[in-house]
């Protein structure tokens, strides 16, 4: 198989990577994509640095070894620890979901002043106020640690009334700040937007990392001439560590598929 026609890995701790594949499908219709969903090890948010880049290193292994032409790391986490001992590794162009996020944040940011939610790992990491800092040093980040949202998006509990409450105690870090733009520092929080969306002040700009992206990872294949040359009609793979009836329906409702075949492999 040419490189160009290979197909695109994505892989997460769980579904949350799934609102970055939706994305990409739309950007980049004619290309196939190998999903891998952890769920085996989710959540991600509560591990330890070297257990997350040991996970990621097997993953990444594991779709190499199905032939894809590049990566990308859909998990903030992962994002945050993993992604440069995953580019040491391989030569396939591997792309994260933050700097997507952060350069959207910045270009709308009036204040200067940007908030982040993410997972407790990705928050300690200083991932996100490190790269702001360096594009921007006069950026002022507010973060904040969420660490119920992912079992809460996991267990399809959006919408319990607890769920409401977890959410608004959280997002009080935000009151009385200049905070203008939020990034959703994991891909499960987009889930979450609506209820997220009702406890902020209403001029808050919230940012996913989704949509850019799925413009970026187009841009990177376009620049080192990976896109689809030859239309093959590829199937897309589901591949998750555990749990494969939950996240098949999850899976369905978020993709609007009726036909989707998780397979379940333990690595």
């Amino acid at each position: 198989m040419s490189e160009n026609n290979k197909h695109i890995g994505v892989f997460d701790s769980g579904l949350g990577g799934l609102t970055v594949l939706k994305a990409l499908q739309k950007q980049l219709p004619d290309e196939s994509f190998i999903y891998f969903g952890d769920t085996g090890h989710l959540p991600y948010g509560n591990k330890s640095k070297e257990s997350v880049v040991a996970y990621s290193m097997k993953i990444l292994k594991f779709l190499y070894e199905k032939q894809i032409k590049a990566a990308v790391v859909a998990c903030n986490t992962a994002s945050a620890v993993a992604l440069q001992a995953l580019q040491s590794e391989y030569s396939i162009p591997i792309l994260n979901v933050i700097d997507p996020s952060i350069h959207s944040a910045i270009n709308y940011s009036k204040s200067q002043t940007i908030g982040v939610i993410g997972t407790e790992t990705t928050i300690l990491s200083n991932t996100y106020q490190t790269k702001m800092k360096n594009i921007n040093p006069n950026i002022k980040v507010v973060a904040q640690s969420c660490p119920l949202f992912v079992p809460i998006i996991e267990e399809g509990l959006m919408n319990k009334k607890f769920a409401h409450d977890i959410v608004q105690f959280y997002l009080k870090t935000f009151q009385d700040t200049e905070v203008d733009t939020l990034i959703l520092g994991c891909t499960h929080y987009p889930l979450f937007k609506h209820i997220i969306k009702k406890n902020l002040h209403k001029h808050i700009k919230i940012i996913d990392s989704a949509k850019a992206t799925a413009q970026q990872a187009s841009e990177c294949l376009e620049n080192n001439q990976l896109l689809l040359s030859t239309k093959k009609n590829l199937k897309n793979q589901y591949y998750v560590s555990d749990k494969p009836h939950a996240f098949n329906h999850l899976a369905k409702v978020l993709l609007n598929l009726n036909n989707i075949q998780i397979n379940h492999i333990c690595l």
